[in-house]
């Protein structure tokens, strides 16, 4: 299991996206898929650094990835901001939100789309966000 701990700050979130791709580059995945899979994790981070805990830098975040071979690729992202409920979330309409020219609110979607399962879940004060890619493997 590889575990990456930060605070929540938007600057932390390049490091992030490092410490995802450096995970599966070592898991052997293809550079497309890696690409998909650092966009997906980078969302909800974002989501939860920026919606969840405000940018609080005394707040922190862990995200923990394990291999779990033809299962996938388990993410796990812990906060202890404000809890997103997942079971309310609507899909957005994509022509509504052209015709508005709005920006934001597609990232739960696109993340949908990236990974197989997506789970989020409040329990004991924290939020846990799971995700599971499947994956095959280049090497």
């Amino acid at each position: 299991m590889h575990q990456f701990k930060t605070n929540c700050k938007r600057e932390r979130l390049k490091e992030i996206r490092h410490f995802v791709a450096e995970v599966l580059a070592d898991i052997g995945l293809s550079e497309i898929d890696a690409h998909k899979i650092i966009l997906a994790v980078d969302e909800v981070c974002a989501n939860l650094i920026i919606h969840s805990n405000k940018c609080n830098p005394s707040e922190c975040l862990e995200l923990f990835i394990e291999d779990h071979g033809k299962d996938g690729v388990l993410f796990e992202i812990i906060d202890y901001g404000i809890g997103f409920n997942y079971n309310n979330y609507k899909e957005p309409n994509l022509e509504e939100i052209i015709r508005k020219r709005k920006k934001g609110g597609l990232g739960i979607m696109l993340v949908k789309n990236i990974m197989d399962t997506v789970e989020f879940k409040n329990e004991e004060n924290k939020n846990i966000c799971r995700m599971i890619k499947k994956i095959t493997k280049d090497k």
